[in-house]
């Protein structure tokens, strides 16, 4: 059976986690891991969210690069049939009036600030997110905890900042990577991290869903 290891891990909490219903906002290296992670074990209502096309560059870290010029959320729902794709940039417009009323968790895997800020005031209730991947090769150093209790990444700090800027106080669980991030000067990525930090936002979705 398709998701008998799946069925050994969660016992009777599987059931919980078929019906679940998730939406993940960004499809990159670190979205279409945590993508392929859920999908595999067996979140079987899943709405992904990219605006982006593949590009030859995106191919060191991203499932489905391979087709290059084609609609990310497109190729990745062909990918994974069942999988509901959304063309769109999740700008603060687009999240504004977007109803996530109808998802039992909302997953931030968007490297822009003023978007993920918007999305943490409309749903910190039910939100995880990313911080940053790039520039790291030790997979080692990620963690979980609450976003006011992220050090060492300079986005996480202009994030928690922007945060407190906007009035916010709320509370939401991420992923954040300790290694300081001094590899390179550009945003020269490593899918051994990036790809991590994917796997990690999903196990933090399935402890969310399951036992919260």
């Amino acid at each position: 059976m398709r998701y008998q290891r799946c069925k050994l891990l969660f016992g009777g909490d599987f059931q919980k986690l078929s019906k679940s219903k998730v939406i993940i906002i960004g499809v990159g290296g670190v979205g279409s891991f945590c993508l392929d992670a859920l999908y595999r074990s067996g979140v079987k209502d899943i709405t992904i969210v990219d605006f982006d096309t593949f590009e030859i560059t995106n191919q060191n870290r991203q499932i489905g690069s391979e087709q290059i010029g084609q609609k990310k959320v497109e190729v990745l729902s062909k990918k994974y049939p069942g999988v509901k794709p959304i063309v769109a940039k999740a700008t603060d417009e687009w999240i504004e009036d977007f109803d996530f009323d109808p998802y039992d968790l909302v997953v931030d895997a968007i490297d822009d600030i003023p978007a993920k800020v918007a999305l943490a005031k409309k749903t910190h209730h039910k939100l995880i997110s990313s911080m940053g991947g790039a520039k790291r090769i030790d997979p080692t150093k990620i963690e979980k905890t609450s976003i006011w209790k992220t050090s060492i990444d300079p986005f996480a700090k202009k994030f928690r900042y922007e945060l407190k800027k906007s009035g916010f106080k709320g509370d939401f669980e991420v992923v954040f990577s300790k290694e300081l991030p001094i590899r390179c000067e550009g945003l020269g990525s490593f899918v051994g991290v990036t790809g991590s930090m994917g796997l990690a936002l999903a196990s933090l979705a399935i402890e969310k869903i399951l036992y919260r």
